[in-house]
């Protein structure tokens, strides 16, 4: 093989390597997103009222994660409920449990205060968007 076809050669496996390369940090970017970070997307708050069970199943100095319905529910008082969406403010993740009273994100590591939104580690910097929930005939509903 000759110098120049071997430089020519060169010069094609740098440009593949590149393109191999770019195609990963893609890939590695798209992981940050809601649909593929084990979030499900959609809007983070519902748009309409939900009805999420029996104001029971939250105890009372405690808080429920519903995390089909991407909300969470807690209870400061006998039969005062506050809500949150349970949808991490970083990219879209729902939390995955609540330790200790703070929800987790599986994703990334965000933590928040299940009792007012609050960021309690990031990477996430913006609080879960409060969720307006009422007990109804012994029914959560939020919404």
């Amino acid at each position: 093989m000759s110098a120049s076809q071997s430089a020519a050669r060169r010069t094609v496996l740098k440009g593949a390597a590149a393109i191999v390369g770019a195609a990963g940090a893609g890939a590695a970017l798209t992981a940050c997103s809601a649909e593929t970070a084990g979030g499900v997307g959609g809007p983070a708050v519902p748009a309409e009222p939900v009805e999420l069970g029996a104001a029971a199943e939250v105890p009372v100095g405690g808080a429920k994660l519903y995390r089909e319905k991407k909300l969470v529910v807690s209870c400061p008082a006998e039969g005062q409920y506050k809500a949150f969406s349970a949808q991490c403010t970083h990219a879209g993740c729902v939390l995955d449990k609540i330790v200790e009273g703070e929800g987790n994100c599986p994703c990334h590591g965000s933590r928040f205060d299940v009792t007012t939104g609050k960021v309690l580690r990031g990477p996430a910097a913006e609080p879960l968007p409060a969720v307006p929930v009422k007990a109804e005939g012994g029914k959560l509903i939020a919404g």
